[in-house]
């Protein structure tokens, strides 16, 4: 069963899927402020916009990044 793990601003949900991630560093070198490989969890989804998240999840090289939005 392949992993998944999801990230939350309360607008929008990031879903990582680690087994498709290339280390590409793309979302890093977009947004250093929510995703830091080096802490747990890696990924602070309220260190930016839902606008910015999307900008940056739809450079994804690999796919390992994609979002769903909150539904209210």
């Amino acid at each position: 069963m392949k992993k998944v793990h999801e990230y939350s601003n309360g607008e929008l949900t990031i879903i990582w899927q680690p087994d498709k991630c290339i280390h590409a560093g793309v979302c890093v070198k977009m947004l250093p402020n929510v995703y830091k490989p080096c802490e747990r969890p890696w990924i602070t989804a309220t260190n930016a916009t839902t606008e910015q998240l999307i900008e940056q999840i739809d450079k994804c090289p690999s796919g390992a990044l994609s979002y769903k939005r909150v539904e209210s």
